[in-house]
């Protein structure tokens, strides 16, 4: 059963004026399709704004926020390299972190099946939920109620330094490169489906090693995936 919102409000550090918000962040579609249908309803939650729509409210805020800090942090530094940074900080396992310093698991209404589905524990559950969060942050409080919270919750982050995370084919590139090996090369193996959903299927080879084939949406996609495939059957794990 999910923990009072009192707490979460506390944890978030913001008095909500229309408490309707917090509730609709954390009411999983799961629940909300149990309400329409009369399974279940729970007359204090109402109708709201839906969670689904706080999230992709808080997704553009939480991008804004760290963009804005990254650039304040880091003022010498290129755009492609803020750009990987922003990717990083960004990304469900960074929201998922934090989701798990809030303990919001304990606070999500899920329907019984997803509950008992593991769904407090589910990471992309929570990394949606943690960007409805920052929406409902957002409608009640303004970017500064937002900023605020992101800014607490993604310090150690930013704070850390590290140099911006790799993509794949950089990595694997280097990889090569730190064992004195020729630099990967890739090669198209061929490309199907129609001409508005193309799916690429790229080889690669790396001296040494047995070639992987990656599939995407475009060369550049099938290309990166064939990367991250064989960077992990080396043992090697990166932020793509």
């Amino acid at each position: 059963m999910e923990a009072d919102l009192g707490g979460l409000a506390e944890a978030l550090g913001h008095r909500f004026a229309d408490e309707r918000l917090l509730a609709d962040a954390v009411t999983h579609p799961s629940l909300m399709g149990l309400e329409r249908a009369g399974k279940g309803a729970s007359p204090a939650q109402g109708p709201g704004i839906a969670y689904e729509r706080l999230e992709f409210l808080g997704d553009r805020v939480l991008g804004l926020c760290v963009a804005e800090w990254l650039l304040e942090h880091y003022p010498r530094e290129r755009e492609g390299a803020l750009a990987k940074r922003h990717a990083a900080l960004v990304r469900r396992e960074a929201l998922g972190r934090v989701a798990d310093s809030l303990d919001l698991g304990r606070y999500l209404r899920l329907s019984p099946a997803e509950a008992s589905g593991g769904g407090r524990s589910n990471r992309t559950i929570l990394a949606d939920a943690c960007e409805a969060v920052i929406g409902a942050l957002y409608l009640d409080g303004g970017m500064e109620a937002a900023r605020r919270f992101i800014r607490r919750g993604w310090a150690t982050a930013i704070e850390r330094g590290e140099p911006p995370p790799l993509d794949s084919k950089t990595a694997l590139q280097e990889w090569a490169q730190g064992r004195g090996r020729p630099l990967p090369t890739y090669e198209l193996v061929d490309q199907t489906g129609p001409a508005h959903e193309p799916v690429f299927r790229v080889r690669v080879r790396v001296e040494g090693t047995d070639p992987v084939i990656g599939s995407g949406p475009s060369k550049r996609a099938a290309e990166k995936q064939a990367a991250t495939q064989l960077l992990r059957t080396l043992g090697v794990t990166v932020d793509d």
